[in-house]
């Protein structure tokens, strides 16, 4: 076959228009990145604290079985990391992250950070505890100490066997000004998903009151291939069943398209979180909603898409 060769002019000329085609390309939903339609409903339900006791792991692998819950994170310093762990491994098709632990916030229930502890004295609090507040960390925590810690923690969950789909962040400490970096390069250099929050008009000032820039946070990072959730949702007011039931399902009525997680918190209803939470009957009936098969129905009648980390993980700093 004869080959045609372009003039130097014309190769110009095509590159120029080839250039410019791309330029005005629509940017491409986190929906589409993962093959949906732009229009589709795609919901992660996200259990957090896996690890802190007996009554927290059982009740997330149940859920997780059951199939609404998508996913969850697992509490590294605490406790119970040793059952869930075994459960990871023997559960490799179960979407696990590391829930990245900086606070120790119950009154007699407490861990110690994971690294030496000579090593993060500013993550520790007078009794040698990880402090029982985000804002002790904010106020006294060093970021070299804080990715120390962070490393710590993604190295002992490697060491028993625990393959992490993503990390995020324990009560939030993470994603405050001074620890952003931190948290970003540290999932970033052991080539983990670092969960992320869209620039939200909340989260822009929430930012300028506590000294940083979300919206430049999210433009910095999406160049780098960092992945952004287009919406989060956390908790409910009210702890009795039906209202927090009431709360999760018009979040789920009225869900918009492109990707939503919304996160719980879950246990069973037995002595062990009784004495450990002011908040167990919270967590109960969390359970309860998001393994009840009438959830299940309503998301399926919403024609919501269930997905996990495990999704997201594959566009991974892929720009």
């Amino acid at each position: 076959m004869k080959q045609t060769l372009l003039s130097l002019p014309a190769l110009f000329v095509l590159l120029a228009f080839s250039a410019v085609v791309h330029a005005d390309a629509p940017k491409l939903t986190l929906a589409e990145r993962l093959g949906y339609k732009a229009t589709d409903k795609l919901l992660i339900i996200h259990a957090d604290d896996v690890g802190m006791c007996h009554s927290v792991n059982a009740a997330t692998t149940k859920a997780l079985e059951i199939g609404t819950v998508t996913c969850a994170s697992i509490m590294i310093p605490c406790p119970w990391l040793p059952e869930i762990a075994e459960y990871a491994k023997a559960h490799p098709e179960a979407d696990f992250g590391l829930h990245l632990t900086l606070t120790s916030e119950w009154q007699r229930y407490r861990w110690r950070p994971v690294a030496p502890i000579d090593q993060v004295p500013s993550l520790l609090d007078k009794n040698g505890y990880l402090p029982h507040t985000e804002v002790e960390v904010i106020k006294n925590g060093k970021p070299e100490e804080v990715a120390k810690e962070l490393r710590a923690q993604i190295a002992r969950a490697r060491e028993f066997g625990i393959k992490p789909t993503h990390v995020d962040s324990h009560m939030g400490t993470l994603f405050c000004g001074p620890f952003m970096p931190v948290y970003t390069s540290v999932a970033k250099e052991n080539g983990i998903l670092p969960m992320l929050m869209v620039a939200t008009p909340a989260r822009i000032i929430q930012g300028k009151q506590l000294g940083f820039d979300a919206a430049k946070i999210e433009e910095t990072l999406s160049k780098e291939g960092y992945v952004f959730l287009d919406m989060l949702y956390e908790d409910s007011a009210g702890a009795d069943l039906e209202s927090r039931r009431a709360h999760y399902y018009n979040v789920i009525r009225n869900l918009k398209p492109g990707v939503t997680e919304i996160i719980v918190h879950l246990s069973m209803n037995d002595e062990e979180i009784q004495h450990i939470s002011g908040a167990w009957l919270r967590r109960w009936n969390e359970f309860q909603i998001f393994t009840d098969p009438k959830t299940r129905e309503l998301i399926d009648s919403q024609g919501i898409k269930l997905i996990g980390y495990k999704q997201l993980a594959a566009l991974a700093y892929k720009p």
